[in-house]
């Protein structure tokens, strides 16, 4: 008869540290004693994504769509695309090229306070 290893303690003590009460904050919203632990996030994984520009179309448009069709944007060209993570603006770019592959160097990050502030 197989039998799988008991794992209840380790889960019963992963569950505890992450139930318990969050450590008391201090003014500027930080943990006290100013020191911040990352690391507890620092392999969860995130989408990138790119947006160059929109567009509103009615459905009849959409369905006449085919190759070589040309769709216009919200945006000029040169403007600087929209970087977000997880479906929130954090950062502004332009395209690069490196090695033939498209990259994206950013030119203006948006601060903490403004996505929290862009939340409510």
């Amino acid at each position: 008869m197989n039998q799988t290893p008991d794992n209840t303690g380790a889960d019963l003590a992963s569950f505890e540290r992450l139930s318990a009460d969050p450590p008391p904050m201090d003014a500027a919203g930080q943990p006290a004693g100013g020191e911040v632990n990352l690391e507890v996030i620092l392999e969860v994984p995130v989408t990138l994504s790119m947006e160059v520009g929109r567009t509103r179309i009615p459905i009849r448009n959409l369905l006449q769509l085919n190759q070589g069709s040309v769709v216009e944007l919200d945006r000029a060209a040169g403007e600087l695309l929209d970087v977000f993570v997880n479906g929130t603006l954090v950062a502004h770019g332009e395209v690069v090229v490196v090695n033939d592959k498209f990259g994206i160097r950013l030119t203006d990050v948006v601060s903490p306070a403004e996505r929290i502030r862009k939340l409510k």
